[in-house]
């Protein structure tokens, strides 16, 4: 045991000096987070406000304007008034608006009658915006009616009234930053470890590592040290601007938070481990890191579309992925709290990878050297 600690020490020294001596692997691991998670958690955003509408009012009156005006207090519009159809949809072929809103002539007539209605032009090229200022339109116009419209004349119709469980205001921003931090402990970990690992296997001293008595397990624990610290400090300054930058709750535990976080870069680290004693060379092992493990995390986990939408296939394969249980992990201790089910078995999924991984990364290794 004395003997394993002297030499797991020495090693683990030996690999924090190298560490230490090259500047770019402390950018790429505690930097890059940084201007990742602000950059783009200040860019990325599904919440759709100050839209272009053109309101066309075919007859000037007071309801009429009572929409109008409307629009006009909501943050989510920017309502032009325009004098008739052909007009607006100018603006719409030149990109100046993304809505038209037809307010027909007998407009005040049919909501006396019980029979309001309105027209809705949506620019349908980018259809996520179009269905997003759809929404929007008819919620402003219900809210409208609602307040403006005595319920006899509404035709009766049942207003909802709903509750958006764990994000209350239902802000994009904190739905996607847990993801995005998700992606920057991909890109760190797998990246990190991958290409500097293969830039040893180019140079030849990771071969000279395995001539020394010291066992392949011990070598490999080595060599994931550092990087671990590295991420987990790049980690920690994510969850700081989440909270304090972006005001994102953070309802779970913080511990539990870095515990999960350890379980997935032990898969991620180990994953470039094992890329780079495959491929041997940066340019390679950057092009298999990006395509098995960045744009997997992007496209196939719930990051930016439900995996329920997607084909069963493809729900297989995301089920198939690390990130996915890692990423439904810290939605739910992000804003859901300490769900113990989720914890428990996600960790366990975590683990089981972890244990595969780490396993894989020796075995292959080892046989590559030999």
């Amino acid at each position: 045991m004395n003997g394993f600690i002297k030499r797991f020490s020495s090693l683990v020294h030996k690999e924090t000096l190298q560490v230490l001596r090259d500047p770019s692997t402390i950018l790429l691991g505690v930097v890059l987070p940084i201007l990742l998670i602000i950059l783009i958690g200040s860019g990325v955003t599904l919440d759709v406000k100050h839209v272009p509408i053109a309101v066309v009012m075919e007859r000037q009156d007071a309801m009429s304007e009572s929409v109008y005006d409307s629009l006009n207090g909501s943050e989510y519009f920017q309502p032009i008034a325009v004098r008739d159809r052909n007009t607006a949809e100018l603006l719409m072929e030149k990109r100046k608006v993304d809505a038209i809103l037809v307010i027909p002539q007998d407009f005040s007539s049919q909501v006396m009658r019980g029979q309001g209605k309105v027209q809705g032009i949506y620019y349908g090229v980018d259809t996520s915006v179009a269905m997003s200022v759809q929404s929007y339109v008819t919620s402003a116009i219900n809210l409208w009616a609602a307040k403006n419209i005595p319920f006899m004349m509404r035709g009766g119709y049942i207003t909802m009234n709903y509750r958006m469980w764990f994000n209350e205001e239902n802000t994009s921003t904190w739905f996607l930053i847990p993801g995005l931090i998700m992606i920057i402990m991909t890109i760190v970990s797998v990246f990190l470890t991958a290409v500097v690992m293969a830039r040893e296997w180019e140079r030849g001293t990771f071969e000279a590592l395995f001539v020394t008595p010291v066992k392949p397990i011990e070598i490999i624990l080595a060599k994931v040290v550092p990087y671990y610290v590295l991420a987990m400090l790049g980690l920690l300054f994510c969850l700081g601007v989440s909270y304090f930058f972006y005001d994102v709750p953070m309802r779970g535990s913080l511990w539990i938070i870095c515990i999960v976080s350890t379980l997935y870069l032990i898969v991620s680290l180990n994953m470039g481990l094992l890329i780079s004693a495959l491929t041997k060379k940066q340019f390679l092992a950057c092009q298999m890191a990006s395509l098995t493990s960045f744009l997997p995390a992007l496209m196939l986990t719930g990051f930016l579309f439900d995996p329920h939408s997607q084909p069963v296939a493809i729900q297989y394969i995301s089920r198939m992925l690390p990130p996915t249980y890692y990423l439904e992990l810290l939605k739910s201790l992000f804003l859901g709290g300490n769900n113990w089910y989720l914890i428990i078995k996600n960790s366990a999924v975590l683990s089981g990878f972890a244990v595969c991984f780490t396993f894989l990364t020796i075995h292959i290794t080892r046989k590559k050297v030999e």
